[in-house]
C-alpha cells in the first residue's frame, strides 16, 4: 500500500525545496579559498552589536525577510534603480533598519579585500544572523555554505510570502506551510521576537479605539497596555516611535517571548495570538517551560530555513558588491 497523497506531496515538496540545494553546500566550504572568512565576519559582527544593540534583532529579520521570499539568496539587499523597484522597497520592508545592511556590507568589504569575489552576500548574511543570535545568548547552529546570489530582486515578488501583523493565524500558518513549515516550526520561528522592537503603528489597533466596549484589546495586560498607550501618544507623529517586542529581557535571546504571551504581554496580535489558539498554544506552553527546547527547536528550523531555495551554480553569482548584480558594476 502506497502512502496517502498529502504525505507524497509533503515529501516531493521537501524533496524539492531542501535537497537539491543541501547536497551542493557544505560547513567548509570557503576552508581553502577563504580561510578567514568566519573570523573576519565575527569581528564584523562584533563590533557593529556592541556600537548598535538592535543589530542582531534586525539582521535577523532582515534574513528571514529575505529567505522567505524566492530563498536565501541576498535578493533583499539589491538596491532599487530607476528602472526596477527591488524588494527592500516594497512596502512591508520599509521598516527594515539600517544598521543590518550595513553589517553585511562592512563584512563584504573586509572580504572582498582579503578574498576577492570568493564570499557570496548571501552566505555572510546567514552566517551573521547565526553569530549574532549566538551573541546575544541565543543557540550555535550549522550553517552550510556554498550559497550565490541572485541575479534579480524585484517588489513584486514580495506580497504574499511575508506574515502581516494584522493577519489572521490561519493565513499566518499557510504562508509558512507553503514554505515547508509546520505549525510547531513557526511558533519555534516567532521566538525571534525575544529581541528587537515593533513601530507603534504595527499594534496601534490594539490600544486605541479597539472596539465599542475597549479602547485596547482585552486579550492585552490592563497595565501594559496602558503604558503603551502612553508611549504611543503621537506615533502618528512620529513614525519611528516603538516598543520592545520582549519588555522584560529585550536585548537577550531567551524564551521570556513566550512567558510574555501567557501574560498577555504581547505585543502584537499576531503573536498574542499564539497563545490561546489550540493550534499553537501547546507549543507556546512547551517554550515558556522549557527554553533548552525553544533553542533546540529553533536551531533546528533555522538550519532548515537557511537552505531554503538556494541558488547554486550558474543560478546566481557571487556578487562583487551586495546592493547591485554584477552586470550593473562598470567594469
Amino acid at each position: 500500500m502506497g502512502l496517502p497523497f498529502f504525505l507524497q506531496v509533503f515529501l516531493f515538496s521537501s524533496i524539492t525545496l531542501f535537497s537539491t540545494a543541501e547536497s551542493k553546500l557544505s560547513v567548509d566550504y570557503y576552508s581553502k579559498t577563504c580561510p578567514e572568512f568566519l573570523n573576519i565576519v565575527q569581528q564584523v559582527i562584533t563590533d557593529k552589536q556592541l556600537a548598535t544593540p538592535t543589530t542582531a534583532a534586525g539582521t535577523l529579520r532582515l534574513f528571514f525577510h529575505d529567505c522567505m521570499v524566492g530563498g536565501c539568496d541576498a535578493s533583499l539587499l539589491i538596491s532599487s534603480n530607476s528602472f526596477n523597484t527591488a524588494e527592500r522597497d516594497a512596502d512591508i520592508n520599509h521598516s527594515l533598519p539600517g544598521d543590518p545592511f550595513d553589517v553585511v556590507i562592512r563584512a563584504k568589504t573586509a572580504l572582498e579585500l582579503k578574498c576577492p569575489g570568493i564570499v557570496s552576500c548571501s552566505d555572510i548574511l546567514a552566517v551573521a544572523t547565526r553569530d549574532l543570535i549566538t551573541m546575544v545568548g541565543g543557540p550555535f547552529y550549522n550553517i552550510r555554505l556554498g550559497r550565490k546570489d541572485s541575479l534579480t530582486s524585484n517588489a513584486i515578488d514580495v506580497q504574499g510570502h511575508i506574515a502581516r501583523p494584522n493577519m489572521s493565524l490561519t493565513e499566518i500558518i499557510n504562508i509558512f506551510s507553503s514554505r515547508g513549515l509546520d505549525i510547531k516550526e513557526m511558533v519555534a520561528l516567532s521566538g525571534a521576537h525575544t529581541i528587537g522592537f515593533s513601530h507603534c503603528s504595527e499594534f496601534s489597533h490594539r490600544i486605541f479605539n479597539f472596539s465599542k466596549t475597549s479602547q485596547f484589546d482585552p486579550s492585552l495586560n490592563r497595565e501594559f497596555a496602558e503604558k503603551l498607550q502612553k508611549l504611543c501618544a503621537n506615533y502618528m507623529k512620529d513614525d519611528e516611535m516603538a516598543a520592545f517586542n520582549d519588555v522584560m529581557t529585550p536585548g537577550k535571546f531567551d524564551n521570556m517571548y513566550y512567558l510574555n504571551l501567557q501574560k498577555g504581554l504581547g505585543l502584537l496580535a499576531s503573536d498574542q495570538a499564539l497563545a490561546s489558539d489550540p493550534r499553537t498554544k501547546p507549543f507556546v506552553d512547551l517554550y515558556a517551560a522549557n527554553e533548552k527546547a525553544f533553542f533546540a527547536d529553533f536551531a533546528h528550523v533555522m538550519e532548515k530555513v537557511s537552505v531554503y531555495s538556494v541558488k547554486t551554480g550558474k543560478k546566481g553569482e557571487v556578487r562583487h558588491r551586495c546592493d547591485v548584480p554584477n552586470k550593473f558594476i562598470p567594469s
